[in-house]
C-alpha cells in the first residue's frame, strides 16, 4: 500500500466512512483497509502511552435521572444513585471502560469497575448490562462526566465519606477534573442518606451526625 493510499484512507475514516466504503472507493480490499486501521489505531495508542498520555476517549455516558438531577437541575426523587461511564479507545474497535456508581445525595462513589478491555460488541454489551437498571443513558463530554465523580468525591468528603477503596484503580482512567461546572449535590439542600444492603449504616448516620449535625441531613432505612 503506497503512502499516498495510506493518508486517503485517513482521511476517508475521519469522515466517518467504514472500512467497506473506503475499500470500494480507492479499489482496495476491506481486509487491506481493516488492518491498516487496526494497526495505525494501535501505533496511536502505543505513542500516546510511552508519552505518558491517557488513551483518547471514545464514549462517556450517564443514566438519564443522574444527568436530569444534576446537569440539568431537574426535580428527581430515582433515588440518589446515578451511573457515570468513561470510555477510552485503545485502538480499532477495542475499548477500555470503566463505571463509576455515584450515591450524588451523600456518599460520593460507592462503587466502581477498574478499566475493563473489550471489543465493539462486548463494549455494546457492557453498556445495556451496566444501564439496564436504570432508566435509560445519555452520552455526556468527558468534561462532565468528570464534574459527575469529582464532584460527588468532594461533596461526600465535606460529610467525612471516602470514595470506595477500588477508586484508586479507577481515577486515572477518568483523568482529573479540566473545567468548572457547578453542580448541587444533596437532596433539597442537605444530605439525604438511603441505606444499601452492604453499608455499615449505624456508622454513617454516626459520621453525618459529627459532620452537619442532627437535623440537617435525611436518611431513610429499610425495616428490620
Amino acid at each position: 500500500m503506497q503512502p499516498e493510499q495510506e493518508q486517503e484512507i485517513l482521511n476517508l475514516r475521519d469522515r466517518q466512512l467504514t472500512p467497506k466504503q473506503i475499500a470500494r472507493k480507492l479499489g482496495l480490499k476491506a481486509s487491506e483497509v481493516s488492518t491498516f486501521l487496526i494497526s495505525q489505531a494501535e501505533q496511536t495508542a502505543l505513542a500516546s502511552a510511552e508519552k505518558g498520555e491517557l488513551l483518547p476517549v471514545a464514549q462517556c455516558l450517564v443514566d438519564v435521572n443522574f444527568a436530569n438531577a444534576l446537569l440539568r437541575n431537574e426535580t428527581t426523587e430515582a433515588g440518589g444513585l446515578g451511573l457515570v461511564m468513561v470510555t477510552r479507545s485503545k485502538g480499532y474497535n477495542r475499548f477500555v471502560a470503566t463505571t463509576y456508581l455515584i450515591d450524588y445525595w451523600c456518599l460520593g462513589v460507592k462503587d466502581t469497575i477498574p478499566p475493563r478491555n473489550c471489543n465493539d460488541s462486548q463494549y455494546k454489551n457492557l453498556v445495556e448490562h451496566s444501564y439496564s437498571p436504570f432508566l435509560g443513558y445519555e452520552e455526556i463530554s468527558l468534561e462532565q462526566a468528570q464534574a459527575l465523580v469529582w464532584g460527588a468525591i468532594a461533596y461526600a468528603k465535606t460529610l467525612g465519606f471516602e470514595p470506595h477503596r477500588d477508586f484508586e484503580q479507577s481515577k486515572t482512567h477518568l483523568g482529573e477534573l479540566t473545567s468548572e461546572i457547578g453542580l448541587k449535590f444533596g437532596r433539597n439542600g442537605q444530605p439525604c442518606y438511603v441505606e444499601g444492603p452492604y453499608d455499615n449504616t449505624k456508622k454513617i448516620i454516626n459520621t453525618l451526625k459529627n459532620s452537619v449535625g442532627d437535623g440537617n441531613f435525611d436518611y431513610l432505612c429499610g425495616m428490620g
